[in-house]
């Protein structure tokens, strides 16, 4: 029994906690995933509530929110997450995105930097 409890004590350990130690463990395509889910995300409830400068890109209501999923189900394939697990990580890029976007010199170009590579994985993507 107390085998049993070290083992799963150094497995708890050893497994990244936080989100931001989960994204340390991504590679540079896992974290674009992550990232313009994250940004399609905001863009897309952007353009459904009316936001005039998130209509300077596509549709992302149907597009975007394909892109998510999948690439949510890869992450949590390729990195053995939960869905739970998945969902901070999202919800911490989301904020990032925004505290980014709010502490640029301009909002609009940050977020456009964000979103040029995005679109263009999202071109690759065949979506």
């Amino acid at each position: 029994m107390t085998r049993a409890l070290a083992l799963i004590s150094a497995l708890l350990l050893a497994a990244p906690a936080t989100a931001q130690e989960r994204q340390r463990d991504m590679s540079l395509e896992q974290r674009m995933q992550l990232r313009c889910s994250a940004a399609f995300a905001i863009v897309a409830n952007e353009q459904q509530r009316g936001i005039a400068s998130a209509r300077a890109y596509p549709p992302l209501g149907e597009r975007g929110k394909e892109y998510f999923v999948r690439a949510g189900a890869r992450l949590i394939d390729e990195l053995g997450l939960s869905r739970e697990q998945l969902q901070a990580l999202l919800k911490t890029e989301v904020e990032a995105l925004q505290a980014r976007a709010m502490e640029a010199g301009d909002p609009a170009a940050f977020v456009d930097s964000v979103m040029q590579p995005c679109l263009t994985a999202l071109e690759a993507s065949g979506l």
